[in-house]
C-alpha cells in the first residue's frame, strides 16, 4: 500500500479508536461471562485477592486461591464456598397450572487452595502443574500477589528488595509462562495484571516498590503488544492501576490534609468491582480513580521541575515517609519485645 494512503488509514483508525472508547464511557459494554471458567488469582489470602474470589465466584467461576500463607488462604476459600452454596439455592418458581414449585438444579462448583510462593519459580511452575492436573487449564490468571518493604532505600535490607521484586514483578513471568501457552493454542483467556498508580508514576521513599510495579506495567504492556502482534486476539489483557487502597498495606500513608477529602485512600470493594467491571468487559487498562489518568498524562508532557512543584503541593513528595516511619516502629517494637 502506498504510505501516504496507509496514513491515512492509521489516521481513520487512530480517531476510531477514540470514538470507540468515549462510546465505552457513554454506553456501559456488555460484561462477558465467566461461568464454569477456571480463574486462579495470586496472593488470594486477603485484601484484594480475597475481594477478586469473592467476585469471580458470584459469577460461578471455579476458583484457584494462590497464597504463600495457607490459613488465610484457607479463609478466603471458606467465604468462597459460602458464595456458592447460595448460588446453590434458588429461589423456587411456580409452575404454570399448579401449585408446585420448579426447582433449578445445583450449581457444581468447587474452589481450591495452594500454598504457593510465588517469588520462587520451581515452586510456581510445579503448582501450575498441580492445577493442570487436578482442576484443568485456566482461563483466567490474575496476578495480584503483592508486597511492599517499607524501607527508605538505604536503610532497606537487600533481601527485602530483592523479595519486592520477585513478588511484583518476577512472578508474573512464571504464572504466565505456566498458563499462557494453553492460551495460546486456544486462542481464549484473560491475563490481568494488578498493578498500582505507583507504576505510572512514583513518589519518594518506595523506590523498590515503584519499581517492581514499573516493571509489572512493562511486562503486561509488552505481553500486549506480543499477542496482537501473533494476532492472538481472543487472549484478553487487563491492567489494573489502582491509587492508594485502604487495605491497610499503606498504613500511615497521607499527602496534603487540605486535599485528602478530595483524594481519599480507595475503598477495597469499590476498587475491585471497577477492575472487575474492566476485566469482563475487556478493557485493556482501568486507573482508579479515574483523576490517575490526568496525573500520568500531566507527568509525561510537563518538565520534571514541574512535576515537582505539584507533588510539593499535594503533599505526594513526602506521602510515604508516615507509612515507612510507623513500619521503623513496629519494626523496633517488635525487635525489643523478642529481645533482640
Amino acid at each position: 500500500m502506498n504510505i501516504a494512503l496507509e496514513f491515512f488509514v492509521v489516521a481513520f483508525r487512530v480517531l476510531w479508536a477514540f470514538v470507540l472508547a468515549a462510546a465505552r464511557w457513554l454506553v456501559r459494554p456488555k460484561e462477558k461471562s465467566v461461568a464454569g471458567q477456571v480463574c486462579l488469582i495470586t496472593g488470594a489470602g486477603g485484601g484484594l485477592g480475597r475481594l477478586f474470589a469473592l467476585e469471580f465466584a458470584r459469577r460461578r467461576a471455579r476458583l484457584v486461591l494462590w497464597d504463600i500463607n495457607a490459613q488465610s488462604n484457607e479463609e478466603t476459600a471458606g467465604m468462597v464456598r459460602l458464595v456458592y452454596r447460595q448460588l446453590a439455592e434458588p429461589p423456587a418458581r411456580p409452575v404454570a397450572g399448579d401449585g408446585e414449585k420448579e426447582v433449578v438444579p445445583p450449581c457444581n462448583l468447587q474452589v481450591y487452595t495452594y500454598t504457593c510462593d510465588v517469588s520462587k519459580r520451581e515452586d510456581v511452575y510445579s503448582t501450575a502443574e498441580r492445577v493442570r492436573k487436578e482442576v484443568g487449564e485456566v482461563s483466567v490468571l490474575v496476578n495480584n500477589a503483592g508486597v511492599v518493604s517499607g524501607h527508605h532505600l538505604l536503610e532497606c535490607p537487600d533481601e527485602l528488595i530483592e523479595r519486592t521484586m520477585m513478588v511484583n514483578c518476577h512472578a508474573h513471568f512464571w504464572t504466565t509462562k505456566a498458563f499462557l501457552p494453553k492460551m495460546l493454542e486456544m486462542n481464549h483467556g484473560h491475563i490481568v495484571t494488578v498493578a498500582s498508580s505507583l507504576g505510572l508514576f512514583s513518589t519518594a521513599g518506595v523506590e523498590d516498590y515503584c519499581a517492581s510495579k514499573f516493571g509489572a506495567v512493562g511486562f503486561h504492556e509488552s505481553l500486549s503488544h506480543e499477542l496482537k502482534a501473533a494476532e492472538k486476539d481472543g487472549i484478553k489483557m487487563t491492567l489494573v492501576c489502582p491509587y492508594l487502597v485502604d487495605t491497610g498495606m499503606f498504613r500511615g500513608c497521607r499527602i496534603r490534609k487540605e486535599i485528602e477529602p478530595f483524594l481519599p485512600p480507595l475503598k477495597p470493594d469499590y476498587c475491585v468491582k471497577q477492575a472487575m467491571r474492566a476485566i469482563l468487559t475487556d478493557q485493556p487498562m482501568i486507573c482508579t480513580p479515574r483523576l490517575m489518568y490526568i496525573v500520568t498524562f500531566m507527568k509525561s508532557i510537563l518538565p520534571f521541575e514541574a512535576v515537582v512543584c505539584m507533588y510539593r503541593f499535594l503533599g505526594a513528595d513526602k506521602c510515604m515517609y508516615p507509612f515507612i516511619a510507623q513500619r521503623k516502629q513496629a519494626t523496633n517494637n517488635n525487635e525489643a519485645k523478642n529481645g533482640i
